[in-house]
């Protein structure tokens, strides 16, 4: 792991992940690639009772951190959650939550948030709100405001949903000024390059690279600053996660087939979030 940076392979991306010697389905053996090829962690789910002693085992044997998603809609929700999450003490790094509560905004928003952060507080383990479309944050604008209304708000940053969502084949100088406000609020970052149209494109890379892949790179560069200069995050190292979804998430043909590399990609996004990370200086 970089100094203060860890880089996570997504649980989710596993499933059909093509180009992963033979799609590895049981934990055990993705456990083994995800951290032969150079990942520092797993963000995954929160284990089943009768799953947790295999979890346990299987990431100290390849010294993985772990961290998992929520889906609350409530502040009830969260609470069980946490208390669920609680039980796993030592094992969970920290919880990615997408908060699913499209429709709630204003000051009800915003104290629903508050509500997250004061119950992930008092539990002592961080909850991050993902920028996630079909979510509380999944409009911008809205979510700049909660952002300056919540000084405090800790979000995964993933401007793949914005992107495709405002259709910004072009970064303007106005949505750069728009998503530069939530930058200061990084507290993980989710890795996934969306064109304005798709959410989840192939970047490519070197002289093939799509040309967002420099404005997310950017993004995530800046968010990576903004944490180092900041405390009370929560984790002792930034979480980098690699988040590829399988189909129907990726591009598929007119027969399901999925049309892109998935495993290489994640493998040049981890060597792009070292090598953004490095260029920071220590």
């Amino acid at each position: 792991m970089d100094k203060n940076l860890k880089v996570e392979m997504s649980w989710w991306e596993m499933n059909s992940l093509a180009g992963t010697e033979g799609e590895a389905e049981s934990a055990g053996e993705r456990c083994r690639l995800i951290a032969e090829h150079g990942f520092d962690g797993i963000n995954g789910f929160l284990p089943a009772e009768e799953n947790a002693a295999e979890w346990r085992r299987l990431l100290a044997h390849y010294g993985l951190s772990f961290s998992v998603n929520a889906y609350p809609a409530s502040l009830a929700d969260m609470d069980e959650f946490l208390k669920k999450a609680k039980s796993y003490e030592g094992t969970i790094d920290y919880i990615n939550a997408q908060v699913m509560q499209p429709f709630l905004v204003g000051d009800e928003a915003v104290r629903l948030l508050a509500g997250i952060d004061r119950l992930s507080r008092e539990a002592g383990i961080p909850v991050f709100v993902e920028t996630h479309r079909g979510t509380i944050t999944q409009d911008l604008i809205r979510t700049v405001e909660y952002a300056q209304a919540l000084p405090s708000l800790r979000l995964t940053i993933d401007y793949s949903h914005y992107v495709v969502a405002g259709e910004l084949h072009t970064v303007t100088p106005q949505a750069e000024e728009w998503l530069g406000k939530l930058l200061p609020h990084t507290a993980s970052i989710h890795a996934r390059v969306s064109n304005g149209e798709q959410v989840q494109i192939d970047p490519g890379f070197g002289e093939d690279s799509h040309p967002m892949l420099a404005h997310f790179a950017r993004w995530w560069s800046a968010g990576m600053l903004s944490w180092r200069e900041r405390s009370g995050h929560g984790t002792d190292a930034l979480p980098f996660v690699v988040e590829l979804g399988p189909p129907p998430y990726a591009i598929t043909a007119g027969d399901g087939r999925e049309i892109s590399d998935r495993w290489r990609q994640s493998l040049e996004l981890q060597r792009l979030a070292r090598r953004l990370w490095a260029e920071l200086g220590a």
